[in-house]
């Protein structure tokens, strides 16, 4: 639970920042949380998050939550939540560090880094450093897995917020952190446990395709090994919950479950003008659905 805060004659003990997302990610959920509520369960035994991301839904259901796996298959994204709640201290510093250097030339500087010379502490402040100066906040690795952004057009970055890159430390502190695919970060789930998946989308065009969070693909075959995963889970009872694009083939190939519209708003692409209003879809299985309105 949170923190509250106590009023006595002589002392006011401040409320503890509420953890929150710290990267901009792609795909990120925080402005569709407001949708995705009514769908949550109110009961959750374990949570799981096998597509990580910003942690948007995890940082969101913290508060009501016992113990969660959360899990990604992106080694340096996974390796920055294990930083911040192993050595928070250390990631902060280094952060501070490029803080006091940040420059177009420090920014290059530090993107052409080889990620085997550096401690893993120093690999979460490079990524975390980069994600937050980077041109759009957009996270993508070329074939090689080498991160390839250029730098973004910000006057004063926000860098190192300590205080936040601690609220996330603690909320992590009885959590599992893996690196790990998504059929076996979610294996182990029994029902009462909730499972969110929230995979890179399947493109609504040739030309909209965009999975390049890392190297490593997300096609077609993937999108229905992963629904094969969410159908066993649904089957066992496991409350599960999916966000994908609004088109015709993840729709067939979630037609035996329950399919709901989610308005969103698409906030990064290279043209200003392709960004704005879009529905995606919410799948869910064993969870509740969206009360009726009465007229």
């Amino acid at each position: 639970m949170l923190a509250s805060s106590t009023v006595t004659s002589s002392t006011v003990t401040p409320v503890a920042l509420a953890p929150r997302p710290f990267l901009k990610w792609a795909g990120g959920k925080r402005r569709l949380l407001t949708q995705y509520e009514d769908y949550f369960p109110q009961r959750i035994d374990r949570y799981y998050e096998p597509f990580l991301g910003g942690g948007a839904v995890f940082f969101h259901l913290y508060p009501r939550l016992t113990t969660a796996t959360i899990a990604d298959a992106n080694p340096e994204l996974i390796n920055v939540y294990d930083c911040l709640k192993n050595q928070v201290d250390q990631v902060i510093a280094q952060l501070d560090q490029h803080r006091q250097h940040h420059s177009e030339d420090h920014y290059y500087q530090v993107r052409n880094q080889s990620k085997t010379s550096l401690t893993p502490a120093q690999r979460a402040a490079r990524l975390i450093y980069l994600n937050r100066t980077c041109y759009n906040g957009l996270y993508r690795e070329n074939a090689q897995g080498r991160f390839n952004v250029p730098m973004g057009r910000y006057k004063r970055p926000m860098i190192c917020n300590a205080e936040l890159l601690r609220a996330v430390a603690r909320s992590l502190n009885q959590v599992e952190v893996r690196l790990a695919s998504f059929q076996d970060s979610s294996a182990s789930a029994q029902p009462g446990d909730f499972v969110y998946f929230d995979p890179p989308y399947h493109p609504l065009s040739a030309t909209s395709n965009f999975t390049a969070y890392s190297r490593y693909p997300f096609g077609a075959e993937q999108q229905i090994a992963l629904r094969d995963v969410f159908a066993d889970l649904a089957k066992r009872g496991v409350q599960v919950m999916l966000s994908n694009s609004d088109c015709q083939f993840i729709r067939q190939l979630y037609a035996d479950f329950e399919l709901h519209t989610i308005t969103a708003c698409r906030s990064i692409n290279s043209k200003a003008q392709r960004r704005g209003k879009i529905t995606e879809v919410l799948v869910t299985a064993n969870l509740p659905s969206r009360p009726q309105q009465t007229t």
